[in-house]
């Protein structure tokens, strides 16, 4: 069986969801937050020690300007209820992306990072306002100003995910079928699944019917 030390979800159909349900964008991204809750305890159940989870791209501020205070909102009082029960949890929480929002969002969002730095059960990485293309290009700027050789080893130090393990397996909700600008670089040799279910009815036993199939497919990297 394979093994199992990192996950990446890409958490798409949220607003689909709150229109279908609610009629609402908004009351989607609510229902998605539950869903973010059960997916972490389901990931520490199965001794996954990386979960990084797209929570908002660098294409995501073209949405309208009121769903994305919204959205922020949303964080903000998540970290605020949440964060010293992950702490207890020993959960890791790493923000991957520019940390470029409200001075109080931003404050918040380095005070978890900082609260929860030396916890090792699980490290949750949150994509915001992340996109792979600037990160690859911010990383080749970086081997340039330092005059480093181009190579893979190299480049891995710049990315945002230095440090952590490749995806093994990326899941993607919501019924599309791309990587829209999330881990390029990373995904390269993961194993995908396009799950057709939107993300907020995304549960415990959709996740561990994937990951039993992942942990039985034939992974053979360029190999026969």
């Amino acid at each position: 069986m394979n093994p199992l030390n990192h996950v990446a979800i890409i958490m798409d159909g949220n607003g689909r969801w709150g229109l279908k349900n609610k009629n609402s964008r908004n009351a989607g991204h609510r229902a998605g937050i539950d869903t973010v809750e059960k997916i972490i305890n389901e990931t520490i159940k199965n001794n996954i020690r990386f979960l990084t989870l797209y929570a908002f791209s660098t294409e995501n501020w073209k949405r309208p300007k009121k769903e994305i205070k919204f959205l922020f909102n949303l964080l903000e009082n998540f970290l605020n209820d949440k964060i010293e029960d992950l702490n207890k949890q020993k959960i890791k929480l790493k923000i991957i992306g520019k940390i470029n929002f409200s001075t109080r969002l931003n404050n918040l969002l380095r005070f978890s990072e900082k609260r929860t730095t030396k916890n090792r059960r699980l490290q949750i990485n949150l994509a915001l306002n992340y996109g792979s293309k600037v990160e690859l290009i911010d990383a080749f700027k970086q081997l340039k100003d330092n005059k480093e050789v181009i190579n893979e080893k190299n480049l891995k130090k710049y990315l945002q995910t230095k440090n952590v393990p490749d995806p093994d397996l990326l899941i993607r909700t919501g019924n599309t079928k791309r990587l829209s600008n999330f881990l390029l670089w990373q995904l390269a040799y993961s194993e995908i699944f396009f799950e057709k279910k939107l993300w907020p009815d995304f549960n415990e036993k959709d996740y561990n019917k994937i990951i039993r199939k992942y942990k039985n497919i034939k992974r053979n990297f360029g190999n026969i």
